[in-house]
């Protein structure tokens, strides 16, 4: 069997809704790093683990793969501005001043439909990409709707095309 061309692969992935997140965390130094992830799920309930994915060519994978704890923002509808702000790379993704102090201490957005507080409990080769594993401290759930990524879009789950962006 020939391999999978990797553009069909991505093309075909593109059409799998996934969760939007925004994943934080402070060096020793005190220094905030965060990133935006789409390849995010639960992965075991006993013990409570979640994983999220970063290429290993990210700026803040270093900071990641050395972390102790991270938490996992899952976004809402209406935070498309930060998914894109911490998406790219180059800039202080902080900034914009709408990650406070949450869980652990660790920079989370308030409105945020959950967060997720995690101890890293391990980071395994995934191919181009890290998988951090994190073992669930503490949750926090909001009210508002997620949003999600699906064909290269940020969208809700109702695919409201008035709420629809693309990616930067």
């Amino acid at each position: 069997m020939p391999p999978v061309d990797p553009d069909e692969f991505a093309r075909t992935m593109a059409r799998v809704p996934t969760p939007v997140t925004v994943v934080t965390t402070v060096d020793t130094s005190g220094r905030r790093w965060g990133f935006t992830a789409s390849s995010f799920t639960s992965l075991s309930l006993d013990p409570p683990l979640v994983l999220v994915c970063l290429a290993r060519t990210a700026s803040c994978h270093a900071a990641f793969a050395a972390a102790d704890r991270f938490l996992v923002n899952v976004l809402a509808a209406d935070q498309a501005d930060v998914a894109g702000a911490f998406a790219r790379s180059g800039h202080d993704k902080f900034a914009g001043g709408t990650m406070e102090p949450c869980e652990a201490g660790l920079p989370g957005l308030p409105g945020a439909t959950a967060r997720l507080a995690c101890v890293t409990h391990g980071v395994l080769d995934g191919g181009d990409h890290s998988i951090l594993v994190g073992r669930v401290e503490s949750v926090a759930t909001g009210v508002a709707e997620p949003m999600v990524y699906c064909n290269r879009l940020f969208t809700r789950l109702g695919g409201n095309p008035a709420l629809a962006s693309s990616t930067p």
